[in-house]
């Protein structure tokens, strides 16, 4: 619901604050007072086209500001969380129009772009009288009201659902066939790289680095093996340690009695020494055979090693990473194996889901088939009371092609009228604009008053050319919606004026330059002085204040 506009330096509006109540607010003043001054500056804080001419003259900028109670669940605070924008507990557009054309926006004091704010003031506000291509001109917004009216959501919850079960099986089965198809494209390619790193046999980890350090340590083993050598020959020559640690033992052993008791020690350590000496000279022999008796040459080494590197540079990824390389590829054929199958699988899969779908579109399609007709039944009665007698309204179902069918079903929902005799029905969006066209408006909003989310209506023209009985059936048409609705109507009939919960006068103040558009809320004495001239013009006389009286006692 609008609670306050706050306009400034707009047009001959200098400062001006409305706050508004729920129900029928009227708003009424002598010709040129500026009433449509204050739809213009509604609009622009809407998201509504800006022009500098609304600027007052002389101010550098104009500025509309609109706050808004909002429902925690209402359409209009999803874009703005879809944006990150905080909604509050309530909402504040504003709208900063410069003198020189640019314009600024923002909601809840955060900047937001135009297109933002219009989306979400076409969420709070539908301006009837504008002719913009919104609210019930838009033909995209018919499917939903109409739905709405009809009052199936289960049906309509139902088909949404089975378009996402559909559509998620249309992506699966798209995303298998262009697979398959890549994976066909390269099949000679996939099965020679296939074979490549089958051969090779990637084993990964670390083994980059093991062979790096044996290649390292095979590289210097012929300095290793040379001193080893050497070693081991001068150890084990004539004359080398083995032999005289076996010659000194053998002496000693030669003695007998009390000698050999005192020389045991002696005797014990050069057996000790002479078996860590046949152990040295038993493991340089070793070293000098290879340190694993059957170890890979450097040869052998290197060419694996320069095998896995080169295979790495050659798929561009690392050595550690060429076996999980090795089984994508071995992926890619198993799936080229098996994509046949699985497109037939997922084909029978999204051929069901689509069956299940369309079943329970076309069961939506009857159920709106019959709520249009109810629709258009309900909108022709109320047709003739505003003296359209004449006109003919039409709820316009068709059927889509398929590759239009949406989460709303298989049908086009557009609201047709023609508004005199003779013409064709056409399209809201593209009947001529004028009272006729308002009258309609007001007449179809009546009949939809619980489907819109819209909370608040606001009609301009809706009153002319009509008068009496025609203008009392306005009237009362706009007090009905009021009850569920706020409801603001710009007013030159006496008769809808009477129907208001709320009045506004709205009247020029000054002289010359200096002249200003302002707006009062008016109390009943003054409201009865207010209708009272619009019933009697300049003059107001005492019949045209009983006059009013009437009317608004008779819709009390």
């Amino acid at each position: 619901m609008l609670l306050s506009l706050a306009i400034r330096d707009v047009v001959l509006i200098d400062r001006l604050e409305l706050t508004f109540q729920p129900g029928l607010s009227v708003l009424t003043g002598e010709t040129g007072a500026g009433k449509s001054i204050l739809l213009d500056a509604l609009g622009l804080a809407l998201g509504g086209r800006g022009d500098s001419s609304l600027v007052r003259q002389g101010a550098a900028q104009a500025v509309v500001t609109t706050e808004f109670d909002v429902p925690p669940n209402h359409p209009a605070r999803a874009p703005l969380i879809d944006q990150g924008i905080d909604p509050g507990a309530t909402l504040v557009l504003r709208r900063v129009l410069s003198a020189d054309g640019r314009s600024r926006a923002a909601i809840n004091d955060q900047a937001v772009s135009v297109g933002l704010l219009r989306t979400v003031g076409e969420r709070l506000v539908e301006l009837q009288g504008q002719f913009e291509q919104h609210g019930l001109l838009d033909a995209a917004t018919h499917i939903e009201l109409l739905d709405a009216f009809a009052g199936h959501p289960v049906p309509r919850a139902e088909v949404r659902r089975a378009h996402e079960v559909w559509q998620q099986a249309v992506r699966v089965l798209h995303d298998t066939q262009q697979a398959n198809a890549r994976a066909k494209a390269e099949e000679d390619y996939l099965r020679h790289v296939h074979a490549e790193l089958e051969a090779l046999a990637p084993r990964g980890g670390d083994e980059e680095n093991e062979l790096s350090h044996r290649r390292s340590g095979l590289q210097h083993r012929d300095k290793l093996v040379a001193a080893v050598t050497t070693v081991h020959g001068e150890l084990a020559a004539e004359r080398g340690a083995a032999q005289i640690l076996a010659t000194a033992a053998r002496q000693l052993g030669r003695l007998a009695g009390e000698l050999r008791d005192q020389a045991a020690p002696a005797l014990a350590s050069l057996d000790r020494a002479l078996a860590e000496v046949n152990d040295a000279l038993a493991q340089l022999a070793a070293l000098a055979r290879g340190e694993d008796g059957g170890a890979a040459t450097l040869e052998q080494v290197e060419e694996r090693l320069f095998a896995l590197r080169a295979a790495a540079r050659k798929h561009h990824v690392s050595v550690e990473d060429l076996p999980r390389l090795h089984q994508r590829f071995a992926n890619q054929l198993a799936q080229l194996d098996q994509g046949e199958t699985a497109i037939a699988e997922f084909t029978k899969v999204e051929a069901e889901a689509k069956h299940a779908y369309h079943s329970m579109a076309e069961r939506l399609s009857a159920a709106r088939a019959k709520a249009a007709a109810r629709l258009d039944k309900a909108v022709m009665a109320e047709l003739a009371p505003l003296k359209l007698e004449k006109a003919r309204f039409h709820t316009a179902l068709s059927r889509q092609p398929e590759e239009a069918w949406n989460a709303d079903g298989i049908d086009r929902v557009v609201f047709e009228m023609a508004t005199n005799p003779g013409t064709a029905l056409a399209p809201l969006g593209k009947i001529a604009s004028g009272g006729e066209l308002a009258r309609a408006m007001l007449a179809i909003k009546v009949v939809l008053a619980g489907a819109s989310p819209v909370p608040t209506l606001v009609f301009d023209e809706v009153d002319s050319g009509i008068g009496g009985a025609v203008a009392a059936a306005v009237g009362q048409r706009l007090a009905r919606l009021g009850k569920g609705l706020q409801v603001l109507v710009v007013t030159h009939s006496p008769q809808v004026a009477a129907r208001g919960d709320h009045h506004w006068r709205v009247l020029k103040q000054g002289a010359g330059k200096s002249v200003v558009t302002t707006a009062e809320a008016l109390p009943a004495a003054a409201r009865r002085e207010e209708i009272a001239r619009m019933l009697s013009g300049a003059v107001v006389t005492d019949e045209a204040r009983a006059a009013a009286d009437r009317l608004m006692t008779a819709n009390t």
